[in-house]
């Protein structure tokens, strides 16, 4: 039903959880456990699937939030459910509130979840190519020190996304990524398609937090392409149909 970080596990008080398609109610192009409140699936298996993640939490449904992605690199703070039903339009949440689970949604995108031990704040980032390269990563991280984090402390957790042999891009993406910096060319490699490269959105991620100046990482390495056990975005569309499932990767403080 799930993946774990081994780094994040060994921390007392903390939940987290990379969840797959596993264990769901949903059915057809949805089966198993999609979160997606904005997918074409039935709403009431959603609603269960997303009840049952946050049982795994250990929060009530309402303490399970996610957000409205735009592919931005703009953050907000929780400190207790959504406002009404309407959920933010970010791609990273923090919290330093403890018994909510804070979330975000991925079909290929990157989920970077966060914790400082030691100040007991928490993050989540949706980083697709776009949030990376445009600073999700380090917008997370500047307001979980807001809420007192000290970055040397902060440990990442990298999961389930799709990755570099099952990544192909466009020419255009290439000259957009070495436009902002021409050392990006470490994460393309050739491709057997003319005007073509792979591209390594995990080790972009890497490199990014890296650079700012996190020193504990673990990546889980799977491939949401080439793994059954996950929704991909990708693969919905090569497999020509109408929609795809995402997946909810949460992080909680528990009360």
């Amino acid at each position: 039903m799930l993946l774990s970080s081994d780094l994040l596990s060994g921390i007392p008080g903390l939940r987290h959880a990379f969840f797959t398609r596993e264990g769901g109610v949903s059915n057809g192009i949805y089966a198993g456990l999609n979160g997606g409140l904005g997918s074409s699936d039935a709403p009431a298996h959603v609603l269960e699937n997303r009840r049952r993640m946050a049982e795994h939490m250990g929060v009530a449904p309402d303490r399970f939030l996610s957000l409205h992605q735009t592919h931005s690199p703009d953050v907000v703070t929780a400190t207790g459910p959504w406002d009404g039903e309407v959920r933010p339009k970010a791609d990273a949440v923090v919290t330093r509130t403890e018994g909510l689970a804070i979330g975000i949604t991925t079909a290929d995108c990157g989920p970077v979840l966060f914790i400082d031990p030691v100040r007991r704040v928490i993050g989540a980032a949706h980083a697709g190519w776009k949030g990376a390269l445009t600073g999700v990563l380090e917008s997370t991280l500047q307001a979980m020190e807001e809420l007192g984090a000290e970055r040397a402390q902060i440990i990442a957790a990298i999961g389930p996304m799709i990755r570099q042999p099952s990544y192909e891009v466009g020419a255009e993406f290439v000259e957009r990524f070495l436009d902002a910096d021409a050392e990006h060319a470490m994460f393309f490699l050739p491709s057997p398609r003319e005007r073509h490269a792979m591209f390594d959105l995990a080790g972009f991620i890497r490199m990014r937090l890296e650079k700012a100046g996190v020193l504990m990482i673990d990546d889980l390495g799977a491939d949401t392409y080439a793994d059954e056990r996950f929704f991909s975005y990708r693969r919905s569309v090569h497999r020509k149909e109408p929609d795809y499932g995402r997946h909810v990767h949460a992080i909680a403080l528990e009360g």
